[in-house]
Formats: C-alpha cells, sequence, structure tokens
C-alpha cells in the first residue's frame, strides 16, 4: 500500500473561500496622498486676468514680487486686457490705462490675475478703483468676496465668517511671478503697430 503524500497547508487560505472582489473600495479608491507625492503634476497653461464675480471668494498673493504695474490696453466690449511693450507707451498713451496686476487664488484653486486700475499721470483716481485696491490688501489676510454698490459707488467687501483654508499658492521655484504673467498674456502682448488691436483702435483694416 503506497503511503499518503503529505502536502504543506497554508493556514490563511480558508477552503472553498470566494475569490477576491475587484470591484472592492480597497482595490479602487485613489489615495488622498496621491496627487501631493508626485502621482501627477498640474501644468498651468491659462491663467485669466479678471475681477471675480459678487459670489467668489478669493485671496490675494502678498508681498511685492507678486504684482506690478503695467501699461494696458482694456477692449471692455470684448472684455480682454492687452499689456502693451514699454517702448509704445508714448505712441499709444491715448488708449492706455495703467493696472497693478495681482496674483489672486479661489478656495477651489484656480489663480487669476486681480487687474487693480491705477490713477494715470494726470492723478485722476475714481472711487470704484480706490475701494477695489483698499479691498484686495485685505484679501492678503483673509478670504473676500467683492460687491459693487452702484448708490455708493464703490465695491463693498463680505468676509468669509468661518475660516477657510489658507490657499495653496504654486511653488515659487516652478512659477515666479514673470512666468505666470507670460502664461497670462502669451496672445495678449502689443509689441508693434501693427497688431491687429492697434490697427483695430486706429481704424484700420
Amino acid at each position: 500500500m503506497n503511503k499518503p503524500t503529505l502536502q504543506a497547508v497554508d493556514p490563511t487560505v480558508t477552503p472553498d473561500a470566494a475569490p477576491p472582489d475587484p470591484f472592492a473600495p480597497e482595490n479602487l479608491r485613489l489615495d488622498q496622498n496621491f496627487l501631493e507625492t508626485g502621482g501627477v503634476k498640474k501644468l498651468l497653461t491659462t491663467i485669466p486676468v479678471r475681477k471675480p464675480n459678487k459670489q467668489t471668494f478669493f485671496r490675494v498673493r502678498p508681498g511685492p514680487k507678486w504684482r506690478d504695474i503695467f501699461p494696458i490696453i482694456d477692449l471692455k466690449d470684448d472684455r480682454e486686457e492687452y499689456i502693451v511693450a514699454r517702448d509704445l507707451v508714448a505712441e499709444l498713451s491715448t488708449e492706455i490705462v495703467f493696472k497693478m496686476l495681482c496674483l489672486a487664488i479661489t478656495p477651489q484653486g484656480t489663480l487669476f490675475f486681480l487687474p487693480l486700475r491705477w490713477p494715470g499721470p494726470d492723478g485722476k483716481d475714481m472711487e470704484w478703483w480706490r475701494s477695489l485696491r483698499e479691498h484686495a490688501k485685505r484679501a492678503e489676510e483673509q478670504w473676500i468676496r467683492v460687491i459693487p454698490n452702484m448708490e455708493l459707488g464703490a465695491y463693498e467687501c463680505l468676509v468669509a465668517i468661518d475660516k477657510l483654508a489658507e490657499p495653496k499658492w504654486p511653488p515659487e521655484d516652478e512659477y515666479n511671478f514673470w512666468d505666470l504673467i507670460k502664461i497670462a498674456f502669451r496672445e495678449y502682448l502689443v509689441t508693434h503697430l501693427d497688431h491687429p488691436v492697434v490697427k483695430r483702435l486706429r481704424g484700420r483694416a
């Protein structure tokens, strides 16, 4: 009579156990740290230039290296703003306004440049411009919304009641202010008098 063959038994395996479910949450749920540990890298390809709507909270990145004043052609009908190269400022002085562009962000992490109208060479200022500059300063430390008040002739400011998370700005070693300006204005830079925007303003084809 042949002796029975002895086989090793894995104590972790239960006889007749059901196969693992491929749709089990632990197989499909993405680790919340994945996006923060280099799994993917978010590329900045578009940065709008705009005032946020009255329902949007925002913050402004503090520090002088995250803002600067530019000569701007403001096409109000198209809601487009163009930076004018320095050597064209005198030639296009009647078409230009001066705006400080401040880096800002929404609670969802969307970057944008907040344009703040600056007094021109004649020193003219308006309460709409001044109030928005004042509120932008407040937004360096608090989440705010700005609401136009037509009767007041200025912007009003609402501060978030609950403490929202601090903004997550792009790392400085990846994007500095001028990197971001280049992204925002790569199609909106006037460097010569034959630019389509200049032709349009001068009634040229």
